[in-house]
């Protein structure tokens, strides 16, 4: 018998629940809303990337008739040049294939740009990535230069690393050299891929901050911490176009 109430009194006492790991990546806003953004990277044919970009500017309207273009940029180094790089907004995989279907039977878009250009672009590359959370697209206050660097992190996921990430780049906005233009958390493409969009005025600016920060101690701490799960970055350097919408 007293084996018994023993029994029960374990079973019928209340239980204390293993804490949850919560990612700043995979939590929040993002859970109710799909809005995606798509990377596009085209690498031009070095004697065509002037003739291919007179081109899109002339028929940029037709493009954005369709979906939201973010922003798009020329390589100017970090990697391979000749090469461009642009941002579209969609509000979930069906708006994207939606977009899709009806640029296919758009015939203007098709003759005036799409056919005839389509010979100027040796590779493209394509990624499906998510604005985390904790970051919505920033404003720049002026026209400038960007620089998009990616962090390829340890597998794992967010769950793993998203919180030292964070402060990490935190600790850089807090000093604020920089403008913050957004996180993106890579969902198609390789797996456990950050890419954060900065602006700078000037690319004199920005290496006089990036000094800056490397003598800053609470960027120094956040790095530190962040660092212990990163496996390899890049960055490049980007020249906004005159038709892209972040300057």
């Amino acid at each position: 018998m007293l084996a018994l109430r023993s029994g029960l009194r374990t079973a019928l006492a209340p239980r204390v629940l293993a804490p949850q790991v919560c990612s700043p990546f995979a939590t929040g806003p993002r859970q109710s809303d799909g809005t995606l953004y798509e990377f596009r990277t085209y690498f031009l044919k070095p004697s065509k990337t002037n003739v291919f970009l007179e081109n899109f500017k002339n028929s940029v309207h037709l493009r954005t008739a369709h979906s939201e273009m973010i922003g798009y940029w020329t390589v100017e180094f970090g990697g391979r040049t000749n090469r461009v790089f642009h941002i579209w907004k969609y509000d979930n995989f069906a708006h994207r294939t939606a977009v899709r279907k009806a640029l296919a039977k758009d015939k203007e878009w098709q003759e005036r740009f799409l056919i005839p250009n389509l010979a100027f672009i040796d590779k493209q590359e394509v990624e499906i990535t998510y604005l985390v959370p904790w970051c919505k697209i920033g404003t720049p206050p002026k026209e400038g230069v960007y620089e998009l660097a990616t962090f390829q992190m340890k597998p794992g996921g967010p769950a793993l690393w998203g919180n030292a990430f964070k402060r990490a780049v935190n600790a850089h906005v807090e000093l604020g050299y920089s403008t913050l233009v957004g996180v993106f958390h890579t969902e198609y493409g390789a797996l456990n891929r950050v890419h954060v969009l900065w602006w700078n005025e000037s690319a004199d600016s920005r290496a006089a901050g990036r000094h800056w920060s490397h003598e800053d101690p609470r960027v120094v701490a956040a790095v530190r911490e962040s660092v212990s799960y990163l496996e390899s970055q890049q960055n490049a350097f980007l020249i906004p176009t005159s038709f892209s919408p972040l300057k």
